[in-house]
């Protein structure tokens, strides 16, 4: 008896020892994207759009966050994702926030996985409304008064969901709900990466709120990372 214990726990041990080396060089087999979104041409001068209500919280104009680029055309804000990706969306190690500060959606563009609570706030002390435009998820309207701090909401379905608040015309924004792992938004600069991405060739898909999408193909090599740029701008 104590002859079999010692071989079935001697057993048990190769396996969990072939099972971690497995997942290291599956770790090391892995690849990385790197890269730019850029504007293409001569960047558009922001919309104004006046303030005519809560003055005192909003400011009186508010300028569009629909295309922002920063040094040498940096593309702001544009959501890069790996084409037919697999695996679960990972579990955020925080609660997703949009928050309604100086009566504007923070961030402008929230990517958040399948699945994820989203916290929904109202830093500003005044009535706002929650209006998503979307199809896959159940579309929201609801109101946000100033006692109500927070709302948690659910978003199970990837897609592409448009922010609204029917109190303030100018208030936009978007919630991209994304169902795997392999997405990113590029920063004030224009970079993104993209991490733990198999070796081999990979369709890397670039979206923008006015400016569309982009495609492009990426070859992924073990533990290193690949170089891509995306040029975006009006047709």
């Amino acid at each position: 008896m104590l002859k079999w214990v010692s071989v079935l726990c001697a057993g048990v041990l190769a396996a969990a020892l072939i099972a971690g080396a497995s997942t290291l060089v599956a770790a090391q087999d892995a690849g990385s994207i790197v890269g730019e979104v850029k504007f293409s041409g001569t960047p558009p001068a922001p919309k104004v759009t006046k303030v005519n209500k809560d003055n005192q919280v909003c400011g009186d104009e508010k300028r569009s966050e629909e295309v922002i680029v920063g040094a040498n055309k940096g593309l702001q804000n544009a959501v890069v994702s790996l084409v037919g990706a697999k695996g679960p969306a990972p579990k955020p190690a925080r609660k997703p926030v949009l928050d309604q500060k100086g009566c504007v959606f923070a961030p402008h563009v929230l990517v958040v996985p399948a699945g994820a609570d989203v916290d929904i706030l109202n830093s500003d002390g005044i009535l706002h409304n929650i209006h998503t435009v979307s199809t896959a998820n159940p579309s929201l309207n609801k109101a946000q008064p100033k006692f109500k701090k927070v709302m948690t909401e659910k978003f199970d379905k990837p897609e592409t969901i448009q922010l609204r608040c029917d109190v303030h015309s100018w208030m936009a924004g978007w919630l991209v709900v994304q169902a795997h792992p392999q997405y990113a938004l590029s920063d004030a600069s224009g970079a993104f990466k993209l991490d733990n991405v198999p070796p081999g060739k990979h369709k890397v898909e670039v979206w923008h709120e006015t400016l569309g999408k982009m495609t492009q193909e990426v070859e992924v090599k073990a533990g290193a990372p690949s170089k891509v740029t995306f040029e975006l701008g009006k047709k």
